[in-house]
């Protein structure tokens, strides 16, 4: 016998792309954040929705793939309409935007929400894959915050790392915040990590205030040229595990989330990325 399609199987089960974003505005608290880009509903396809493909950028290679599966909806960390990009929808955008509607496929972001969840949320989930837990707010005056500190039995480095290597499939660049070096140029640096501030993606600034929390440590997505040097004289090791490899968590939780609540097909799609 042919293998059952999933889509036929919940054929009969549709929801709007706006009742699709009203459940995840609700669910993340959308409208308690000041964010760069609009969360929630960005393109309305106005079809019905019986299947639903997330990934971490509403990028053309994603949108592609969710036409060949024959999605409805495409749910993302990385949408549209940032602060201070052009608003003419031409070039790039203009493609992007010109298949989605083209296929009538709505597509639904959300950035700093989908940070900040303290359950399914990109550092909460990051947290869990590396064994952490998450303590307090980086910044102990957000309600919503987007930055954490966590701790972690007092491990050596090079343990973290294999334990962010194992969980994110990347090598994590480090920056010691020992800059002695040995005649074979190695660090000296012995110290145990235990209290560590993360956020993931592009918070690589961050590391001062991590240092002003008294953290051994600090993990994020990228790395600046002035990030080598925060780290070497605040003290605080640097670890840079990819901006796209530590936000693949949330938006994968929160499709598991509307999966669960819909009854609706959702698939991950990860188009590789090794910024």
């Amino acid at each position: 016998m042919p293998a059952k399609d999933p889509l036929n199987e919940s054929s009969k089960v549709t929801i709007t792309a706006q009742a699709l974003a009203q459940f995840c505005d609700d669910y993340l608290s959308a409208n308690a954040f000041k964010d760069y880009a609009p969360n929630g509903l960005q393109v309305d396809g106005g079809q019905p929705i019986r299947r639903i493909v997330t990934g971490v950028t509403a990028c053309e290679a994603l949108i592609d793939a969710a036409i060949e599966a024959k999605a409805d909806a495409i749910m993302v960390h990385h949408g549209y309409f940032w602060k201070g990009e052009p608003e003419p929808i031409t070039g790039m955008k203009g493609r992007r935007i010109r298949k989605l509607m083209q296929h009538g496929i709505s597509m639904i972001g959300y950035h700093l929400p989908l940070d900040a969840h303290p359950i399914i949320g990109n550092n909460a989930k990051l947290a869990e894959m590396l064994g952490l837990t998450i303590t307090e707010a980086l910044y102990p005056h957000e309600s919503h915050p987007v930055g954490n500190i966590a701790i972690c039995t007092p491990q050596s480095v090079e343990t973290l790392i294999q334990t962010i290597t194992q969980a994110l499939g990347r090598v994590p660049l480090h920056i010691s915040s020992d800059f002695r070096f040995t005649n074979e140029g190695e660090s000296n640096n012995a110290k145990l990590i235990e209290r560590i501030g993360l956020c993931t993606g592009g918070a690589q600034d961050m590391i001062e205030q991590a240092a002003m929390m008294k953290c051994d440590a600090y993990l994020s997505g990228e790395i600046s040229e002035r990030t080598t040097h925060s780290a070497r004289e605040l003290g605080v090791d640097y670890f840079a595990c990819g901006h796209h490899a530590t936000e693949r968590g949330g938006i994968q939780a929160l499709g598991e989330v509307v999966a669960q609540h819909f009854g609706l097909p959702v698939t991950f799609i990860d188009i590789d990325n090794p910024a």
